[in-house]
């Protein structure tokens, strides 16, 4: 948690923002392996990959924004 506490929140949105939705044409990376992933079409290692390296910003911004809310609640 000390680690998630050091990261800023304004790195952790723009990290978001752009590694999280790169490239953003034709559609967000990350939207076309979420669809693939629901559709059961998530197999090969790459696509593996390409979903952990685009979703991770954004699973450490909703885990910075849930410690900063609870902290101060």
């Amino acid at each position: 948690m000390r680690l998630l506490d050091q990261i800023p929140l304004s790195i952790a949105f723009i990290l978001a923002l752009t590694l999280g939705l790169a490239p953003f044409t034709p559609e967000p990376h990350l939207w076309e392996k979420l669809k693939m992933l629901a559709a059961g079409e998530l197999r090969a290692p790459i696509d593996v990959f390409d979903l952990l390296l685009h979703g991770v910003p954004w699973l450490v911004l909703i885990l910075k924004l849930i410690r900063l809310a609870t902290r101060r609640g």
